[in-house]
C-alpha cells in the first residue's frame, strides 16, 4: 500500500513539474500538460472497457455531475468518482454515449465552454468542453487517472483506509522548510523551491530552462504548498475536517472579510463560484421589479455569460476606455436612471459583476469607488478576483465587496479548488441544495489545504513586496517592448504615467505582419517561453480592442458554423507571477526582437514534442 502511495505521488509530482493551463497555451508545459488531461480520459475509459469513438468523459465536481445526470436518460452513462478509490480529490467522471448528450445552454457557463460570442448571441463549443466550465480540476484529474492505472489489479480499494502519521491542521498549513524567512528573503526562497525549476524544454537550440510568462492562465506551485497536499491526502476525515477549517478561517483573515459577516464556501474555481451566485439570482423572491445585472465590455466570459441565463433578469453592460477603465460617470449615471430616478419602467439593478483585474488588459480598477457608488443605488456589488488576489491586497468589509470568486489555480495551489466569499444572508438555496453546494467543494480537502498554504506564504511575503516586485518586472517589460519595431501594446503603455499605478503584469500584444500564434510558437520554439494567445475568454473585450464591428463578427460566425476549425484573430498576453526575474523579462524581450526583426533560428521548424 505504501509502495502505490509512494508512486500515486510521484506521478503527479512529475505532472506538477511540466503543469500548466490546458489548450490554448503555447509553451511546452502548456501542450504536455494538455496531453496528459486528455489522457486521463482514454484512462477512464480504458478502466471502464468502453470506447472513445462511442463515448465521451466529463469531468466534473460532485454537484455538477449530479446536475448533469439529471438531464441525461438513465443507461446512458456511466460514472466514477475518485472517493470510489480512496481518494478526496473533488473528481468526479461522467462517461456518457455522445448521442446522448444535452443540447441547448450548458448547466454550467463560461470560459472554454464557447467558441465564439457576441453580446447577443453564442456559439457553444462541442463537448467535453462544452460541460467543463472554466479551469477544470487539472492535476486532480491526472492524479485520479494514475489512481485508476494503480488499482487496476489489486482492486479499488488500494487507496482506502490508508493513513500516515496523525498530523494538527496548524502544523500542515503553518510549518514548512522556509518558516524562518519572510518578505523578499521568502520570495527568493519561493523561487528556488518552484517545482519544475530544473526542468529543462526542447527549443531548436536544444534543451533550456522553460520560462512561465503564463500566469494569468494558471499558476505552478510551489514545494510547501505540494507538502501540505500530500499531507492532508494521508490524514484521516477528522483531520481532513480541521484543515478545511482552518483554510476557512486563513481565507477570511487573507481576504479582510470577518468570518461573523462573511461565510466562505469552497468551489472548484472562479466560474463555479460566479454559476453560483447566478443560480442564486434566479431563486430570488420576486419583489415586483424585473432585476438587471450590470457589468462591463472588460469582462471575463465567466462574468458574462451566467448573467445571460438568469430566468426573469436581463444583462446591461456599461463601457470602458482603451486603457480598460471603467466609467465610473456611466455607472453612476446607469443606476441613476435605474434605481433612483426609475426611468426603465420596473428594472431594477440587483447587481453589478466586474473584475477586480483585467485577464488581458492587466487594468485594476477602483473597486471601492465602485463599490460606493454601487451600494448608493441599493445594488450589490460582486468582484472577480481570480486576478487580483494573489497579486495585491484584497480588503472585501473596507472596500464593500458583497460577493468575491476566485481560484486557487491562479494562487500557486493548482490542486482544483476556489472560492465564493459572500456576505451572510445573501444566498438563498434551500438547506439541502447548500449542504450539497457545501459538500461538493469540501470533498477536495488536498485542494483546500493548498489554497490556505499558498495564501499563508503569500501573507508571509506580503502583499507590498510582491505588488513592488511584478511593478518593477512590468515597467522593465513595457519599456523594452516600447522599443520592438511593429510590436503594438494594448491598453497602459507607458511605466512613466499615473495610470501605471494601476496595471498589474498582464500585457496584451500584437506583432506587425507574424499572426498571434506563430509569434507564441516562434518563443516557445526559439526559447523555450510559455504564453498565451487568441481571446482569452474575453471575446467581447479583445473584438473591441482589434475593431471587430458587427458586420465582421457576423462574417466570423458564418465562417466558424461553416469551418469549424478556423483560426480567428486574437493577440498575443504575457503574463507575470512572483516566480518570473528580471532575467527572464529580458530573454522575452531579446526573442521578441528576433522575431520581429524575421531572424531565423537554429534548427528546424517542428514545434517540441508533447510526449
Amino acid at each position: 500500500m505504501n509502495e502505490a502511495f509512494t508512486e500515486f505521488e510521484h506521478s503527479v509530482y512529475a505532472a506538477l513539474e511540466t503543469y500548466a493551463n490546458v489548450h490554448r497555451g503555447s509553451g511546452y508545459n502548456s501542450m504536455v500538460t494538455t496531453g496528459l488531461y486528455e489522457q486521463a480520459r482514454s484512462v477512464v475509459l480504458e478502466y471502464l472497457g468502453l470506447s472513445e469513438r462511442s463515448h465521451t468523459v466529463i469531468f466534473c465536481t460532485p454537484r455538477g455531475a449530479k446536475t448533469l445526470a439529471a438531464q441525461l436518460t438513465p443507461g446512458s452513462f456511466q460514472s466514477l468518482s475518485s472517493l470510489d478509490i480512496g481518494l478526496s480529490l473533488g473528481v468526479r467522471a461522467l462517461v456518457v454515449k455522445k448521442n446522448a448528450l444535452p443540447g441547448g445552454i450548458p448547466f454550467q457557463t463560461g470560459g472554454g465552454t464557447t467558441r465564439l460570442m457576441a453580446p447577443a448571441w453564442v456559439i457553444w463549443a462541442k463537448a467535453p468542453g462544452r460541460f467543463e466550465a472554466g479551469t477544470p480540476a487539472i492535476i486532480n484529474i491526472i492524479a485520479f487517472a494514475k489512481a485508476l492505472m494503480l488499482t487496476r489489479k489489486p482492486g479499488s480499494d488500494l487507496f482506502k483506509n490508508y493513513f500516515c502519521e496523525k498530523q494538527e491542521a496548524g502544523e500542515i498549513l503553518y510549518h514548512d522548510d522556509l518558516e524562518g524567512l519572510t518578505g523578499r528573503k521568502l520570495l527568493e526562497g519561493l523561487r528556488k523551491n518552484l517545482i519544475g525549476v530544473k526542468v529543462r524544454v526542447p527549443t531548436r537550440e536544444g534543451l533550456r530552462p522553460y520560462v512561465n510568462l503564463d500566469n494569468a492562465a494558471s499558476t505552478p506551485t510551489f514545494e510547501p504548498v505540494w507538502e501540505a497536499v500530500r499531507k492532508t491526502w494521508r490524514q484521516p476525515l477528522p483531520v481532513q475536517q480541521q484543515i478545511l477549517e482552518e483554510v476557512r478561517s486563513v481565507c477570511a483573515g487573507a481576504l479582510r472579510a470577518p468570518q461573523n459577516l462573511y461565510d466562505v464556501i469552497f468551489t472548484s474555481n472562479t466560474t463555479e463560484a460566479i454559476n453560483l451566485v447566478a443560480e442564486n439570482m434566479g431563486l430570488e423572491p420576486d419583489q415586483g421589479v424585473e432585476p438587471v445585472v450590470l457589468n462591463t465590455f472588460l469582462e471575463h466570459s465567466s462574468n458574462d455569460l451566467p448573467w445571460r441565463f438568469v430566468p426573469r433578469h436581463t444583462l446591461v453592460r456599461i463601457s470602458i476606455d482603451s486603457d480598460g477603465v471603467i466609467d465610473l460617470p456611466e455607472l453612476n449615471a446607469v443606476l441613476t436612471r435605474y434605481n433612483e430616478k426609475q426611468l426603465e419602467g420596473n428594472r431594477r439593478v440587483k447587481l453589478v459583476a466586474v473584475s477586480g483585474a483585467s485577464n488581458v488588459l492587466g487594468i485594476c480598477n477602483d473597486i471601492a469607488e465602485i463599490a460606493r457608488i454601487v451600494h448608493q443605488y441599493g445594488a450589490k456589488l460582486l468582484v472577480d478576483g481570480a486576478q487580483s488576489v494573489a497579486h495585491c491586497k484584497v480588503d472585501m468589509e473596507k472596500t464593500g465587496i458583497d460577493y468575491l470568486a476566485f481560484s486557487a489555480h491562479k494562487v500557486y495551489a493548482p490542486f482544483g479548488c476556489g472560492a465564493l466569499v459572500v456576505k451572510r444572508g445573501l444566498l438563498h438555496f434551500s438547506p439541502p441544495e447548500m449542504q450539497l453546494i457545501r459538500s461538493s467543494g469540501e470533498e477536495n480537502a488536498g485542494g483546500i489545504a493548498a489554497l490556505g498554504k499558498a495564501l499563508v506564504l503569500l501573507q508571509r511575503v506580503g502583499f507590498d513586496v510582491i505588488r513592488n516586485e511584478e511593478r518593477a518586472l512590468t515597467g522593465r517589460l513595457l519599456s523594452g517592448m516600447a522599443k520592438i519595431p511593429g510590436l503594438k501594446i494594448f491598453g497602459i503603455k507607458d511605466p512613466e504615467t499615473p495610470a501605471f499605478e494601476r496595471k498589474s503584469g498582464v500585457v496584451a500584444f500584437s506583432l506587425k505582419g507574424v499572426m498571434p500564434g506563430s509569434v507564441a510558437a516562434e518563443l516557445a520554439l526559439r526559447s523555450g517561453i510559455g504564453v498565451r494567445y487568441g481571446c482569452h475568454c474575453a471575446h467581447l473585450l479583445v473584438k473591441r480592442m482589434l475593431g471587430v464591428g458587427h458586420g465582421l463578427e457576423r462574417f466570423q460566425r458564418l465562417l466558424l458554423t461553416l469551418f469549424p476549425n478556423t483560426n480567428l484573430p486574437g493577440v498575443v498576453r504575457v503574463s507575470l507571477g512572483i516566480e518570473n526575474t528580471a532575467e527572464e523579462v529580458d530573454l522575452l524581450i531579446e526573442t521578441l526582437n528576433l522575431i520581429a526583426m524575421k531572424t531565423p533560428s537554429p534548427g528546424n521548424s517542428t514545434g517540441p514534442s508533447t510526449s
